[in-house]
């Protein structure tokens, strides 16, 4: 049952889990990986948001998988993550606050009953509870980073429904960016020269100011060298999959961090 929430002065109660998972806080890679849609977490003030529970295990509440690959990620690599723990259906933190799919009353072809009709302090409520606190973490990380003369190679990690409206999609693994002209072509190299996989150019998602947020404010805007990459669930819905994918990135975001030292670019 939906709750009313309209009355409660806080979305989060003490006793709830915070906004913000961090891992690996001074690991000594330069990689730094966000994940935007970790967590499918629902803030005991917002019920269920209306849905039956097999809506909110769907890709359309969280990145499925993404969650497991990031953590062994960051554990092989030394690298520090920063992840959001509640649902996207919440509040998306990769989307600007002003967008229409910041709070979706629509996602896929599921009404979002706990989204409708509301009110801008109530979305306020939201955004100041979980989507700031989480970009805020990540800029006070970045902004350690760069002080300690810390080399930082912004690397956003998400994962993406294998059918989308019906439409099947090819691609095992995609990059993501708008502007940067250093990591994506290392990657998409890499990812090309592995021979098994269908590896998306700006493929399922491309990076917009319009529709996405973490890239542009503290990729493109800070002037840092970054990319998104997005992994069909159906390859790390299972720890296995998820095992074999972090080791796979693992090795190349390796040789890219070679090459970047080696080429001066870090």
């Amino acid at each position: 049952m939906l709750s009313n929430m309209a009355e409660a002065p806080l979305l989060l109660g003490a006793d709830e889990a915070p906004p913000v998972h961090e891992a690996h806080e001074t690991g000594r890679s330069p990689f730094l990986f966000t994940c935007d849609h970790y967590g499918r977490l629902i803030p005991r003030s917002l019920g269920d948001l209306g849905l039956p529970e097999s809506e909110l295990t769907r890709h359309i509440a969280w990145d499925i998988g993404i969650a497991g690959v990031a953590e062994l990620l960051s554990e092989a690599l030394d690298a520090q993550l920063i992840a959001q723990r509640y649902s996207r259906l919440v509040i998306d933190c990769n989307r600007p606050p002003a967008a229409a799919t910041s709070i979706p009353r629509l996602s896929e072809v599921t009404t979002i009953p706990g989204n409708e009709a509301l009110s801008r302090e109530q979305a306020e409520v939201r955004r100041q509870a979980i989507f700031e606190p989480y970009h805020r973490h990540i800029t006070a990380a970045i902004d350690a980073r760069l002080e300690a003369k810390q080399p930082t190679v912004l690397v956003a990690l998400h994962s993406f429904t294998p059918v989308y409206a019906g439409v099947k999609r090819p691609w095992h693994i995609g990059t993501l960016y708008h502007h940067d002209k250093v990591l994506p072509p290392l990657l998409l190299k890499a990812l090309r020269a592995e021979g098994d996989l269908v590896v998306g150019d700006n493929e399922p998602y491309a990076v917009s100011e319009a529709t996405d947020y973490t890239i542009p404010v503290h990729g493109e805007a800070r002037g840092l060298i970054h990319s998104g990459i997005e992994i069909r669930q159906d390859q790390i819905a299972e720890p296995d999959g998820q095992r074999q994918w972090a080791e796979r990135l693992a090795r190349i975001l390796g040789e890219i961090e070679t090459t970047l030292r080696t080429e001066e670019v870090i």
